[in-house]
């Protein structure tokens, strides 16, 4: 029993202590100071009768049964206990005063909240307070006492090393979140006072670190005011757990309007400056979710972007002037654009037709070793060949010798029995010699090859082909040499000299040029072979004259692209939304041309487009009428299209291929041509030949 008794009276001296170790803590909370009570007021209250009357010997108010000499063991403790604690009390409130003084009135005014004890000793404080002192010490009692801050918060001067750094590392942290609770829950009338209060409960070692101290806090009090003024104006509840994501975003919306603002003005330094808050506050967002996973740091970074977007927004007039201004950069913006577009174009098909230095030094080259050769060497081998209709007769129109030169050699390169291949090769008086001496120069071997004059067809002439009668008018040559100009919106690739070549249009020509011949595969220079074509020559083409791969796939391609359909005559016989087909690899059927006597069909049409009213100038709007109804669809495999444009065709779908066609301006041999594609033409290219050597051709 007596050791129970024991027992019991030293766990009543515990809890005297620890009542004792809240007291003094709840006062200095509260920041107002009280008077000290003698020491011996102080046990006597703890340990004396509830009657006051101050006999040892009797029950205290502790324990009614402790024996008298731990009573006095337990008030001794107690009374040193307090005697520290009350120490601690005067030397914060004089700090606090000095802090509270300076921040209220930092140009040096008196204030009556405060005034400077007149006697100091160890027993007394004297504090004058405003009508609401007590009422504000009993609210912060309650918030400090809200909080989870352990009453032994206060360190006495002969604490550890170790825990003062502790200690210290987890102000900054605890402060942010303390002034965030308070203004949460108090709003933002006493969240600066809470905040300060919590501070100094935190911080007793000077009166230099509570002034320093206090200024960091205003620092966060200030922060989460804006905070707060951000949330409010965009609607976020700062109650959320991700409020403050939301207003670093709202920041960067504001400033990424603000700097096409700033751009506009030539602003150059505070755009420099907001593109800098920019960067440093998307670094410290990060992919942050939550505004857990934000750094501690985040609210500085929110103020000082918040303070830069005020100054710009001072700086700047209303939104009205904003919207006009935005509106005549628009307009501006959209002109230069417009003239630009008309720049590029126009220098692309500058680009598309000017010849390369190579490409231009070869003819030359040639044409000079063609007339320095003997004369006895000039024909080619296999002439018997050119007029036989049982072997494979390809047409190939072009002023371009390396550019025929890659279709014949890849043509050749594929085929199975290249001795039936022949190759007719018509090109301009100004390329004959060059052409001719190139095959001369890199002979076919057992496949024959013909090279013709476009001079030396007397047939052709102006009263025959009305194509050629009006490219030779006077109104057409204004068109393109003189002032005449295009309609708005005309594109001017429509006015390229290239239409005046009568090797454009000789394709309409197919059967006086070959009389002799049933079936004859057209090919463009700008097309390269990867199979072997004789299959083709035994496709039936169930009547039709010719033999292509419509290209319906592609809207562009339709009908109504090249026609003019607001035109009676146009809409009356053709449909707009007939597939179109593509020109470059076409077998035509001559027999089948001559029944249904295509020539004149072809003159009819070009006859009544002499204004050129119902199409532009081309060779396809002119097949597309004349071949209407005529026309077999060939497999798509047969024929690519796109090389020379578009930068996205499938790869698998060129492998696949039989021809490929660059159509387009960004032909192969020209810098400008894509890449990518380069290789399917330069592979037929012998770089190592020498005329290609001395004119500096490179793949």
């Amino acid at each position: 029993m007596a050791g129970a008794g024991r027992g019991r009276r030293c766990r009543g001296a515990v809890l005297l202590l620890l009542v004792a170790s809240v007291l003094a803590p709840l006062v200095l909370y509260g920041r107002s100071p009280v008077p000290s009570l003698p020491d011996s007021t102080v046990a006597r209250g703890a340990f004396d009768r509830g009657d006051g009357s101050g006999s040892g010997s009797g029950s205290n108010l502790v324990w009614p049964h402790m024996a008298a000499s731990e009573v006095s063991l337990a008030k001794d403790l107690t009374i040193e206990r307090l005697g520290e604690h009350k120490n601690r009390v005067l030397s914060a409130t004089d700090d606090w005063q000095a802090v509270e003084v300076a921040r209220s009135h930092p140009s040096g005014e008196k204030t009556d909240t405060w005034e400077e004890p007149v006697s100091r000793d160890a027993d007394q404080v004297v504090a004058v307070g405003n009508d609401t002192a007590q009422s504000t010490q009993d609210g912060m009692i309650k918030e400090v006492v809200s909080t989870d801050r352990p009453a032994d918060g206060f360190r006495d001067p002969g604490d550890s090393k170790e825990a003062e750094e502790q200690d210290g590392h987890g102000t900054d942290e605890k402060e942010l979140q303390d002034a965030t609770e308070v203004e949460h829950n108090d709003g933002s009338g006493a969240s600066e006072n809470n905040i300060a209060g919590t501070h100094t409960a935190t911080n007793q070692t000077s009166s230099l670190d509570k002034e320093s101290a206090t200024d960091t806090l205003s620092d966060h009090a200030s922060i989460n005011a804006d905070l707060d003024t951000s949330a409010s104006s965009t609607g976020h509840s700062a109650t959320s757990p991700d409020a403050t994501i939301r207003i670093i975003k709202d920041q960067l919306i504001r400033a990424k309007t603000y700097l096409g603002v700033l751009a506009s003005r030539g602003n150059h330094g505070t755009a420099k400056e907001l593109r800098a808050r920019m960067k440093d506050i998307q670094r410290a967002l990060g992919d942050a979710t939550d505004d857990g996973m934000l750094p501690q740091n985040v609210h500085g970074k929110i103020k000082a972007m918040e303070q830069t977007l005020g100054r710009i927004k001072r700086m700047h007039d209303g939104c009205s002037g904003a919207v006009n201004r935005l509106r005549t950069s628009l307009h501006s913006t959209e002109e230069r654009l417009q003239s630009h577009r008309k720049d590029a174009n126009y220098l692309a098909q500058l680009a598309a037709k000017s010849l390369p230095k190579g490409l231009h030094c070869l003819p030359l080259r040639l044409t000079n070793e063609y007339y320095l050769s003997n004369s006895n060497n000039k024909d080619f081998p296999n002439t018997e060949k050119l007029e036989d209709p049982k072997l494979h007769h390809y047409a190939v129109f072009s002023d371009n010798v390396l550019a025929a030169a890659v279709v014949v050699n890849s043509t050749l390169v594929h085929a199975k029995k290249p001795a039936n291949h022949v190759f007719h090769i018509v090109t301009d008086r100004l390329n004959y010699a060059a052409m001719k001496m190139w095959f001369l120069a890199n002979p076919l071997g057992e496949a024959a090859v013909q090279v013709q004059n476009i001079e030396e067809f007397t047939w052709l002439n102006s009263s025959y082909s009305p194509v050629l009668k009006q490219l030779g008018s006077s109104s057409m040559i204004d068109y393109y040499f003189g002032s005449g100009k295009a309609r708005p919106g005309e594109n001017p690739k429509f006015r390229n000299p290239k239409y005046l070549s009568i090797l454009n249009h000789l394709r309409f020509y197919l059967p006086e040029i070959f009389p002799k011949l049933n079936k004859v595969l057209f090919l463009d220079d700008d097309t390269v072979v990867q199979q072997d074509l004789s299959a083709l020559w035994s496709i039936d083409l169930k009547g039709k004259v010719n033999g292509a791969v419509e290209t319906c796939g592609e809207s562009f391609h339709r009908f109504d692209k090249y026609l003019n359909f607001s035109n009676p005559l146009i809409a009356s016989n053709f449909n707009p939304h007939s597939c179109g087909w593509a020109y470059g690899m076409n077998m035509f059927d001559l027999s089948e041309w001559r029944k249904q006597n295509i020539t004149d069909v072809y003159h009819t049409w070009q006859n009544l487009n002499e204004d050129r009213l119902l199409w532009k100038l081309g060779s396809l709007p002119a097949g597309l009428v004349t071949f209407w109804n005529r026309t077999f669809p060939l497999d798509r495999s047969w024929h690519l299209l796109g090389l020379g444009y578009n930068p996205n065709v499938n790869e698998k779908e060129i492998r696949r291929a039989s021809v490929i066609h660059y159509n387009g301006n960004l032909k192969p041999w020209l810098e400008i041509g894509l890449s990518k594609y380069r290789k399917y033409w330069s592979r037929h290219v012998n770089y190592d030949q020498v005329f290609i050597r001395e004119c500096n051709i490179n793949p």
